[in-house]
């Protein structure tokens, strides 16, 4: 989708989502990438005990609020800034770092990630798959074009990650009744954005 022509098109106008332009969604898109490889130079504090990948997401979710949700966009804006070709080149270059890293990088590899949460990196990764399957359906939406088919294994991860969110945020009973029993949903337990 990066190389679409609807993405140069529509560029400048407002994406699916509430307060994301396209291009700032796009740019959001990519970092899903980068932040996957960035955050492996940071220094992890010694001691640091790591967090389940599950309650990374849900101790995000519960902390971002209005103030956290514009930071996000507002890094999404300056990843894109270069323009729908920078912005492809960050791509293609975050995905030969990813793919070198994730052949020399060890699974319980620790890493400080987004608001300091300390995970192991096959932990991180799932969490970086739901962004990208998430948000390439999203930017599609916005382009008004057909998403790209997800590999499967790649949605068994996201789909997988997600509801062992749902069940932290709102416990097993809820997600039971949510995948079973949806008129007595009352708590949306399966949305976890």
């Amino acid at each position: 989708m990066l190389e679409a022509p609807e993405l140069a098109a529509r560029w400048n106008e407002e994406s699916a989502l509430s307060g994301f332009s396209v291009r700032g969604l796009a740019g959001h898109l990519v970092r899903a990438v980068q932040g996957a490889v960035a955050y492996l130079a940071q220094d992890v504090p010694e001691g640091a005990e790591p967090v389940a990948a599950p309650d990374y997401y849900a101790q995000v979710l519960a902390a971002l609020g209005e103030a956290g949700n514009k930071e996000v966009i507002v890094r999404g804006e300056e990843n894109a800034s270069s323009g729908p070709a920078g912005l492809l080149a960050a791509y293609e270059k975050a995905l030969v770092d990813l793919e070198h890293a994730l052949n020399i990088e060890p699974a319980d590899r620790l890493v400080r990630v987004f608001m300091d949460v300390v995970l192991r990196y096959d932990d991180y990764l799932p969490s970086r798959m739901c962004e990208l399957l998430i948000h390439a359906d999203d930017l599609a939406v916005s382009l008004g074009i057909d998403p790209p088919p997800s590999p499967q294994a790649a949605s068994d991860v996201a789909i997988g990650h997600l509801v062992d969110v749902a069940r932290r945020v709102h416990g097993d009973r809820a997600v039971l009744i949510a995948l079973s029993r949806r008129e007595r949903d009352t708590v949306n337990a399966l949305r976890v954005f």
